[in-house]
């Protein structure tokens, strides 16, 4: 063997290894704004990073909703979502990333992506109203106030199919255009069963009766339900009802949407 292949074979691992460190710690540096204009564009602008700080493996973000590209009514999630990405799953082809929000998320999630699928762990998130204005109309004009609190169960997406249960709990909702307050508590739950999903909408208590079922497949949205005011409110809440929908009835609109 001639002695510059001998050099090159017994320096050959040297490099190998040099090579690799350098490319793992220009993967480890890669700032945290590296994922945030990806966040954006799978919400289409509506749930968005911003402020990003450190890195793509320990990293921070404060969370805007907006209403799509229109940002003027943009609110912020109070606190920094902070994430923990796990580097030595990556070599099997396995993201494992811990993230937690410790304003609004008592618990922390895990996710768990592969080529195959991704898995987001249970959790809940709690939240004031106010900030579902960001999301544009008809949000911002009614200007919610109360509570509301998103619990959902392991959330799966296989082969770019969602699985998994959102339950949507609203408690105490007030409107700046009514002045029956409170106007009552609700729960909206999306099923996302692969192909087809549903969303059910029911009112747990209050005077501004909410109903209704929607269902989302092959690329369409439908939604049928109905608005109604408990008979002592009906004056009170026409002018909100006349917002809401289309009126049906005695103190009654439909809330109809088709997309």
């Amino acid at each position: 063997m001639k002695l510059w292949m001998w050099r090159l074979r017994a320096f050959a691992p040297w490099l190998a290894v040099a090579v690799a460190s350098c490319g793992i710690t220009l993967i480890a540096m890669l700032p945290a704004a590296w994922i945030t204009p990806r966040f954006a564009q799978e919400t289409q602008g509506h749930v968005n990073l911003i402020e990003p700080s450190g890195s793509l493996w320990h990293g921070s973000a404060a969370l805007m909703l907006a209403a799509g590209s229109d940002s003027s009514t943009a609110t912020l999630l109070p606190g920094r979502i902070e994430w923990h990405t796990a580097f030595w799953p990556l070599l099997t082809g396995r993201l494992q990333m811990r993230m937690e929000q410790s304003d609004a998320m008592p618990d922390p999630v895990t996710l768990d992506a592969t080529a195959n699928g991704a898995t987001l762990s249970g959790g809940s998130l709690a939240v004031p109203a106010a900030l579902l204005a960001g999301l544009g109309a008809p949000f911002n004009t009614l200007d919610l106030q109360g509570g509301v609190r998103l619990t959902w169960t392991d959330w799966r997406l296989l082969e770019h199919k969602p699985f998994g249960q959102l339950i949507v709990t609203l408690t105490d909702m007030a409107s700046r255009v009514s002045r029956v307050k409170p106007l009552g508590s609700y729960r909206v739950v999306f099923q996302a069963e692969g192909e087809s999903s549903t969303l059910d909408l029911s009112t747990l208590k209050g005077p501004l009766q909410l109903k209704g079922h929607g269902s989302m497949a092959g690329g369409m949205t439908q939604f049928q339900g109905e608005a109604s005011a408990a008979p002592d409110q009906r004056d009170n809440l026409a002018g909100l009802l006349n917002l809401l929908g289309r009126p049906s009835g005695m103190g009654t609109v439909a809330l109809t949407f088709v997309h």
